[in-house]
């Protein structure tokens, strides 16, 4: 199926790793032109060499990243201000970045506040008139925790990744949140949890009536297909990629 995607200009935070970089990689592979950000030099250097690399992007794919702190909305503005002046459009917009906060204290309910929900507010705040313009597309990146109360709780990460499904939709923007189950990354979450805490990560692993976690490619499709065209008459929808983990059935 093809997307549409050769040339359009996506922005993505928290594209260095993790699943992030599995969406600009997506992106990439549709021909799309992608800037993301990250606050680690060593992961955005790495990053750059990974998309320089793929063999499957067409000639309309580029990546830039950049160095940017999403909890200070200034840093945010000009980054996307920066990005206009360049491509002269802004088609799509994805809000990936987590502090992944899942501890129960005032400092990681202040941080996880600040990174996930005010983050994700400032980058749609600063791209809204450019994607005004395009009529584009923003993806907010969720989780199943938002949507189910599981083992981060009590704690700010599954709350906020809640609020998150609360998205926007105006203007003619299509506006929607995928939310992953347990997405298996041998240097993310997962990974050092399958290391540090083997007992819980059996236990997670299984609750997955598949049989196994997810990929971040996995939801990287996800995330591509319902920013394109193909999908413009969804809004306002929370796709939930999680081999069933959830209980209950999705309306």
């Amino acid at each position: 199926m093809k997307l549409g995607l050769e040339g359009k200009v996506v922005v993505i935070t928290g594209g260095s790793k993790g699943i992030g970089r599995a969406i600009c990689q997506g992106f990439l592979e549709e021909g799309a032109i992608v800037h993301f950000c990250g606050r680690d030099e060593k992961a955005l250097f790495a990053a750059h060499e990974y998309f320089a690399a793929l063999q499957e992007a067409p000639k309309t794919a580029r990546a830039d990243g950049r160095k940017i702190d999403v909890t200070v909305p200034h840093e945010i503005d000009a980054w996307i201000n920066d990005i206009f002046e360049i491509e002269k459009r802004i088609d799509i917009v994805v809000s990936n970045v987590s502090s992944i906060s899942v501890t129960n204290d005032a400092a990681a309910w202040q941080t996880a506040y600040q990174t996930d929900m005010m983050g994700t507010v400032a980058l749609i705040n600063s791209a809204l008139p450019y994607l005004e313009k395009s009529k584009g597309s923003i993806v907010t990146i969720s989780s199943v925790s938002g949507r189910d109360v599981d083992f981060t709780a009590p704690s700010p990460y599954g709350a906020l990744k809640a609020a998150l499904t609360h998205a926007l939709a105006a203007k003619s923007i299509r506006a929607n949140t995928v939310s992953p189950g347990n997405i298996y990354i041998a240097d993310g979450v997962w990974g050092s949890i399958e290391k540090d805490n083997p007992e819980l990560f059996k236990s997670q692993m299984g609750k997955n009536p598949m049989g196994r976690m997810g990929k971040a490619s996995e939801v990287a499709d996800a995330v591509v297909w319902v920013a394109s065209e193909r999908a413009g008459f969804v809004s306002g929808g929370n796709l939930v990629v999680d081999g069933a983990l959830c209980n209950g059935v999705q309306f």
